[in-house]
């Protein structure tokens, strides 16, 4: 059969597929009432450390840069949690870490308190059945973003292929919102490699613990996307659901070796929020995030909200850049646009996974196959080592380490001038630029901004990273005074696979 024919053939399935799914095109959400907000021991414990004369400082923040500190956090904020609960992610792994966030989100709905949970369809990993069954809880409501109408199989993929231009469009936002008081936002999932708790593989990260005036912003794009049209109720997606909860007696709080335990009870959890809050700092911050639904969904080649900001702040940086990005892609509109930054005094320093520290060899063949036109660009490229210490410095456990356990980079992060930082999902390629919806954290504090370019650049040490630089039009890698012609680490396998995939116009979709 030719070639065109069978192709054909292909769409002609796909298009009845199509036409046999029953989720409806969109959703209409009934608008709800405005809410006045209500007091809780949240609100009064941001209260006690607002300062009196706040002029700009209007919210506080705390860096999230371990996994236990971003776990107990979370589940300090659910312990105390009197009101509502608003959470946002890309993935939700259904592992030790997030077996034991939802047993305690099912505890705290026990108690009243109103929990709404948004997720991401492209990872759900057929777990809609399970979802519905906590959905069915009379404080619990589920919604899925964007979700592909068959649900399972082949069918589902070729359904993906028969809609692309709208199916490609994922949400990778995270939010973590309690009693509209304090948020967590940033580039962490939920499952045991963001929290430092995984044995396959563990991942440096980064959030932010936010109280004051940017919840506000937080909590209004969740609304936002919570009632958008491609918003879904998890009971459109399920098919025949239990009414029976998880047997939550059987999931265990998670284990560090060398971390505290995790914040159990109401009492704990305050008292470990007020030590907590003692750490935060008062700054000037907001919130940026895309439109849930894009005014133009086949429109692939305008950037963001998001990624429009990242571009303005880097045009009035005067200094410095210090960029940290798990996948890394830039076309040619961009490099030209970051060619006149460098040229006009300004460095830019990019770290980003090597291809043995990346979890993905698809997108580090995206990152490869730009790898040299960044350096000709001007930009200072280093790449993370495995088995850097600063897998150590966040596990406090060698056996979560490599060569033990796998350990890449998953923070999105930059510095500006070391007077503003950001911190949130936007990953420096192009599916954050053109494709994903994205949310961002804008922090302008040079006491902020200080310590999270300190922390970029001690992952760009040589003891951590390696050093990327053009000798004689060729790539080499260097550390110390060892130096690498070719991927250091690398087996041939990964290097063949890598080199093909870069054969491939699929860039964008990395």
């Amino acid at each position: 059969m030719p070639v065109l024919q069978r192709i054909s053939v292909i769409m002609f399935f796909v298009a009845i597929i199509n036409g046999c799914t029953s989720l409806p095109k969109e959703i209409e959400h009934l608008p709800e009432p405005p809410v006045s907000p209500l007091t809780s021991t949240l609100s009064n414990l941001t209260d006690t450390y607002r300062p009196e004369q706040p002029k700009q400082r209007t919210s506080a923040v705390l860096l999230q840069d371990t996994g236990w500190d971003a776990l107990a956090q979370r589940l300090a904020l659910i312990e105390t949690a009197e009101h509502s609960i608003d959470i946002q992610y890309y993935i939700w792994n259904s592992d030790v870490s997030g077996k034991y966030l939802a047993k305690r989100l099912i505890v705290a709905a026990d108690r009243g308190v109103q929990v709404r949970v948004m997720l991401d369809d492209i990872n759900l990993n057929e777990r809609e059945d399970l979802l519905e069954v906590l959905d069915s809880h009379p404080h619990i409501e589920i919604r899925i973003f964007n979700p592909i109408p068959t649900r399972r199989g082949v069918t589902k993929w070729l359904t993906f292929l028969g809609d692309f231009d709208r199916l490609n469009r994922r949400m990778h936002n995270k939010s973590f919102t309690v009693d509209g008081a304090v948020s967590v936002v940033g580039g962490r999932n939920i499952g045991d490699e963001y929290f430092d708790l995984s044995d396959e593989i563990n991942f440096r990260d980064r959030d932010v613990l936010v109280m004051g005036s940017v919840v506000n912003e937080i909590q209004a794009s969740f609304g936002e996307y919570w009632d958008s049209r491609w918003s879904y109720p998890v009971s459109l997606l399920s098919g025949e659901a239990s009414t029976e909860l998880p047997e939550l007696n059987t999931i265990l709080v998670p284990r560090y070796k060398e971390y505290p335990a995790l914040p159990e009870g109401r009492d704990v959890a305050k008292t470990f929020l007020k030590h907590t809050m003692d750490e935060m700092t008062w700054v000037q911050a907001r919130y940026i995030s895309d439109q849930p639904v894009p005014v133009d969904v086949g429109n692939t080649s305008e950037p963001k909200d998001t990624a429009r900001l990242l571009a303005k702040l880097s045009n009035i940086s005067r200094q410095e850049m210090l960029v940290e990005s798990a996948y890394l892609i830039f076309d040619d509109r961009q490099l030209d646009k970051l060619q006149l930054i460098t040229n006009n005094g300004t460095e830019i320093k990019v770290i980003t996974n090597s291809m043995v520290s990346n979890d993905l060899v698809t997108n580090h063949s995206g990152y490869a196959g730009r790898r040299q036109d960044m350096l000709d660009h001007g930009l200072k490229l280093f790449e993370l080592k495995p088995d850097t210490q600063l897998c150590v410095e966040s596990t406090r456990d060698e056996s979560k380490c490599a060569p033990e356990t796998a350990y890449g980079l998953h923070a999105k992060s930059v510095v500006f001038d070391r007077e503003v930082a950001v911190i949130g999902s936007f990953n420096f390629n192009l599916r954050s630029t053109y494709l994903n919806t994205e949310s961002i954290l804008v922090v302008e504090d040079e006491r902020i901004a200080e310590r999270l370019a300190d922390d970029i650049e001690q992952a760009m040490d040589e003891d951590n990273s390696w050093r990327l630089k053009l000798d004689k039009g060729d790539i080499h890698w260097y550390s110390g005074s060892e130096s690498w012609s070719s991927e250091p680490e690398a087996g041939q396998w990964e290097q063949l696979q890598s080199r093909f995939l870069q054969l491939f116009p699929i860039e964008k979709y990395l």
